[in-house]
């Protein structure tokens, strides 16, 4: 009755059902592998978020990337803005409208420089109508936020070019500033003193699961349809044999 299966035809047509289906299950193993590191990277962020405050150097070092497990831990540190490097960061949009984050390298008693990350504020859609920054405090400041790791980008992309960045890194700002620069940045919740005009503070990230267990039941049913789609129109071919013959 299926013997027309041993076909050449049939035979690349099984092959190609049995490699397609396979390949759509892997990728269902790798999407939900994605949604359980994310997960475990959540669970990570979610301590950090809940944990005291710590100083900034605990976490953060000019020799090396942050490790993962410091992501988004609390910090405060201490200095003074170094103004003559404030930079805003361009395509920031908040609701729908546009805006620029505004960075300012922090430097420290110890020599070292962090880079802060102020806030957002409204802008017009024209890039180049000058931009009111609202100043930050005077004097020395301390910082309470956020230590999160630099965003990844090319060079031209990370570094300052008139007073604008397209990412935030503070590998774009090494050799810019007296004294090395610790790797990642703070993303500002609160200034010490607080500054007469405030920026939009940064929020804590969105600790969702994201579309991985959804994209893995999407591969898993392609690679049931892959073998549901041969098992019909084998059937279908056997019926018609059998028809006609």
């Amino acid at each position: 009755m299926f013997r027309f299966l041993l076909t050449r035809r049939w035979a690349l047509f099984a092959l190609f059902v049995v490699v397609l289906g396979a390949a759509c299950w892997r990728l269902g193993v790798w999407q939900f592998d994605r949604l359980e590191q994310r997960r475990a990277d959540n669970a990570v962020i979610e301590r950090n978020l809940d944990a005291a405050p710590v100083p900034a150097t605990a976490v953060m070092d000019a020799d090396r990337p942050m490790p993962e497990q410091h992501q988004w831990r609390r910090v405060t540190v201490t200095g003074t803005y170094d103004l003559a490097e404030q930079t805003l960061v361009r395509y920031q949009t908040r609701d729908g409208r546009p805006g620029v984050n505004v960075l300012a390298p922090l430097r420290t008693n110890t020599g070292s420089t962090v880079l802060v990350d102020r806030g957002w504020m409204q802008v017009t859609n024209n890039p180049t109508a000058p931009v009111d920054i609202p100043p930050p405090p005077s004097g020395r400041v301390t910082v309470t936020g956020w230590a999160v790791p630099n965003q990844s980008g090319e060079p031209d992309q990370v570094t300052p070019n008139d007073g604008e960045v397209r990412l935030v890194s503070s590998r774009g700002f090494a050799g810019r500033t007296a004294g090395p620069v610790l790797q990642g940045y703070v993303r500002a919740a609160q200034e010490t003193p607080a500054p007469q005009r405030p920026l939009v503070r940064a929020e804590p990230p969105d600790l969702n699961s994201g579309p991985h267990f959804f994209y893995g039941l999407q591969w898993w049913f392609f690679a049931a349809l892959a073998i549901g789609g041969f098992g019909y129109f084998a059937y279908a071919e056997s019926r018609e044999r059998r028809d006609s013959g």
